[in-house]
């Protein structure tokens, strides 16, 4: 049987099982926090989020089932006409970068933000049966078919979507709502919206999913949501706090334990111990893609003889498989020594072109590739 709509935060759980996930969310946070100095301190650093981002970008896609790999659109960068896949790998990159810019510039995570973001996830994108940034207005459901009788999940009505939303905006921007949900002490302890930043951000991907109020596109946008939260809670400085690969390795438990917080019976411990763990686990990986990365850079920097040629090595970082034309675009600097720059670079080993192309060469730095894949 289906379940049906979910209650209006904040949530309870039970006090043996709250301090079972604060003992693991101490040493998660302690891997946040060096996560974040180290990338406060990195050689790679703008150019390693780009690309960081860029991967979040497919694999969060990749959960909604999309195929596109990363190293496919790091070779497409510059298509005009790519694939609706890769439309809507874009599209997540190009919406997760606007958001992370409005929460840096102090704006808070509004439903008008959610919307302007929804529009451009939708944007000539499948599902154009959606209105880009608007709020559905019929009943929506989720399960395996497209008959109602087979829904592991209805979420609420249309009608209740506005009341639910605000009820969610208030707890993720911290401030107290008549629209909480009152809890006794006999209910657990009160996971509210003073909550630590990481629970927060559990709390709220899970919450905006059961809402689920816009027809197509809310599970990239509840992961989008993820990272802008972790901006704002200052887990993170920039956008890399980024979940969506380890949720993709488990993507049916993701997907039950999601479910598992909605009707009238919510399980929130399982969800919230899973996710804290999944955090714990990013944390770990993206330490040591930055640490690879950065030996990588200083590698190539000690075979450079030039600046330019250290400013061109450099900035493959945040552009893998690059060319001449992209290379003086972006660094300024003359196609002629562009050209030269990523040959000299090419021969010491640092990156790999095909000889026989004779016109728009690409030069792929597939150390780096490795490292990020």
């Amino acid at each position: 049987m289906a379940k049906k709509g979910v209650e209006k935060l904040p949530i309870a759980v039970p006090n043996i099982k709250a301090l079972e996930i604060f003992q693991l969310l101490a040493g998660v946070n302690k891997k946040i926090g060096r996560l974040k100095s180290e990338f406060n301190h990195s050689i790679v650093n703008d150019s390693i989020v780009s690309m960081f981002s860029l991967k979040e970008s497919v694999q969060s896609t990749r959960i909604e089932g999309t195929q596109v790999t990363f190293s496919e659109m790091l070779e497409d960068r510059g298509n005009e006409n790519p694939s609706w896949e890769k439309i809507e790998v874009l599209n997540y990159h190009k919406a997760l970068q606007y958001g992370a810019s409005l929460i840096k510039n102090g704006y808070p995570i509004s439903t008008r933000m959610i919307k302007d973001l929804h529009a451009t996830l939708m944007e000539h994108a499948r599902g154009t049966n959606s209105s880009g940034g608007e709020f559905r207005r019929i009943q929506n459901f989720i399960g395996p078919t497209n008959r109602i009788e087979d829904a592991v999940y209805i979420p609420i009505g249309a009608h209740e979507i506005d009341s639910y939303m605000e009820n969610l905006e208030f707890f993720i921007n911290s401030t107290p709502h008549n629209s909480f949900s009152k809890f006794n002490k006999t209910d657990g302890f009160v996971f509210d919206e003073e909550s630590d930043p990481i629970i927060k951000t559990a709390i709220v991907h899970a919450q905006f999913e059961s809402i689920h109020p816009f027809l197509d596109g809310n599970g990239r946008l509840g992961r989008i949501l993820i990272v802008l939260l972790a901006i704002k809670e200052e887990l993170v400085e920039v956008p890399v706090f980024l979940v969506s690969e380890e949720l993709e390795r488990e993507r049916a438990r993701y997907y039950a334990l999601l479910n598992g917080v909605r009707g009238d019976h919510p399980d929130w411990y399982s969800w919230i111990k899973f996710y804290v763990i999944s955090c714990g686990r990013m944390a770990d990986s993206l330490l040591h893609k930055l640490k690879e990365a950065e030996k990588l850079a200083a590698l190539g920097i000690r075979k450079c003889m030039l600046e330019s040629e250290k400013n061109i090595w450099l900035y493959t970082f945040s552009d893998p498989v690059t060319t001449a034309a992209r290379v003086s675009e972006s660094l300024k600097i003359s196609p002629a020594t562009a050209r030269k720059g990523l040959k000299t670079l090419s021969e010491a080993g640092l990156l790999y072109t095909d000889e026989i192309t004779k016109r728009n060469k690409k030069f792929r730095n597939y150390d780096l590739m490795r490292i990020l894949n």
